[in-house]
């Protein structure tokens, strides 16, 4: 294996484990939402409430984080990113009350966001041309990977010891750094442009503004088609079909099976026929299991409807990273994806309170359903008014 070989595997591993443990903790608090609620003496959606100030701070963490990376490079933001996140993580086993839990989701929500943008700009500017999407997809679903082990960890730790251990694996991270350090090379594409100034990443980013607009409204929709399908996927299980912590666990897990699937196949599949393209299509199959997903007659169609959901929405996610990548700018490659993203998970940052409330008047059933649909429809629209540069060498763009 050649040494520029290994170094794309070892930025690629780093950006998918890295994204991988940043879900892992998210998700925790989506398995734990009731028992923590019963704990601080709060309702679900005042739980959920936190979900939302996690992806609210998570631009402030693309923005710090991602301007550090085109300045100085990738590796040395990637590695204090993923230090900080362990210990907010390592610390919210310890919240003694609602409010310090809030603050921590807050501040772990800084650490997620700088993860993403610095990872996937690692990565993305590493691996083949060739190969681009299919590995977009495998990085992604690192995400899903993190919801699964979640999913996991849950059933095996919260019936014995309760909510709080669960956030202390949350230390994991700080030894991922020490892999980057180790292992992974800098970006030689962030090397060729390094020159550049703080007065030049400006001037880029003042030029991209339009393209920065219509990345955060397709990163809305995306976000609001993932969250919306996954953040109150857990307790949807438990208000509606009554399932018990192993039964929630074990389906959320087959779900994030199909998500893992999903991402790696389609993001393979817009190598060939392009990102816009599989995108949209990825989403109409998603809204015609809808029905499915959400109003399953017995339990083994709603094990079918979950994986395929998943497989669907995440898959078309799975071409996220590859597809913003080239569509950036060498200069703001870290920052710009990145604080999209991350500004798209802010405008969808209330989409599961939404959806509690929304089942106060209506079914847990309908009120999913309704939103989901019209999420991948929304998302679907903007795809397919955007530009799209498949296989462009990151090399080459002046």
């Amino acid at each position: 294996m050649s040494r520029a070989h290994k170094g794309s595997v070892a930025a690629l591993l780093a950006g998918f484990l890295g994204w991988t443990l940043d879900a892992f903790d998210f998700f925790l608090v989506v398995f734990c939402l009731t028992a923590i609620a019963k704990e601080f003496g709060k309702s679900d959606s005042a739980i959920a409430s936190s979900l939302a100030i996690t992806l609210a701070f998570r631009p402030v963490g693309a923005l710090i984080f991602g301007l550090i990376a085109d300045r100085y490079g990738r590796r040395l933001p990637l590695m204090i990113d993923l230090i900080f996140y362990s210990i907010v993580e390592v610390a919210t086993g310890f919240a003694p009350n609602f409010a310090t839990f809030l603050v921590l989701r807050a501040l772990f929500g800084i650490g997620m966001g700088g993860e993403w943008g610095v990872g996937a700009s690692l990565a993305m500017e590493k691996v083949p041309a060739r190969w681009r999407g299919v590995l977009s997809g495998l990085l992604q679903q690192g995400y899903a990977l993190g919801y699964l082990l979640a999913a996991v960890a849950y059933p095996l730790v919260f019936p014995r010891y309760g909510w709080r251990p669960l956030f202390f694996l949350g230390g994991l991270p700080a030894l991922l750094a020490l892999f980057v350090r180790f292992r992974v090379t800098e970006s030689e594409v962030w090397q060729k442009t390094s020159g550049a100034g703080w007065g030049h990443i400006g001037t880029m980013i003042a030029r991209n503004w339009k393209l920065f607009l219509y990345l955060a409204l397709l990163m809305t929709g995306m976000n609001l088609s993932s969250h919306g399908t996954q953040d109150m996927y857990p307790t949807f299980l438990q208000r509606f079909w009554h399932f018990d912590t192993s039964k929630r666990s074990i389906i959320t897990a087959i779900s994030m099976l199909g998500a893992i699937t999903g991402g790696v196949v389609i993001g393979l599949l817009s190598d060939r026929i392009g990102r816009k393209r599989t995108i949209a299509w990825s989403l109409a199959a998603a809204i015609l299991v809808v029905p499915l997903w959400a109003y399953a007659p017995q339990v083994g169609w709603l094990i079918a409807g979950a994986f395929l959901i998943q497989f669907f929405v995440q898959g078309a996610w799975g071409v996220i990273p590859a597809h913003l990548s080239e569509l950036s700018p060498n200069e703001i490659r870290g920052f710009l994806p990145g604080f999209a993203y991350q500004c798209g998970a802010l405008a969808a940052g209330s989409v599961g309170t939404f959806e509690t409330l929304l089942a106060r008047h209506i079914s847990y059933a309908s009120a999913m359903a309704i939103t989901a649909a019209a999420v991948f429809l929304f998302t679907i629209l903007m795809i397919s008014f955007g530009p799209e540069r498949r296989g462009v060498e990151f090399a080459e763009i002046p």
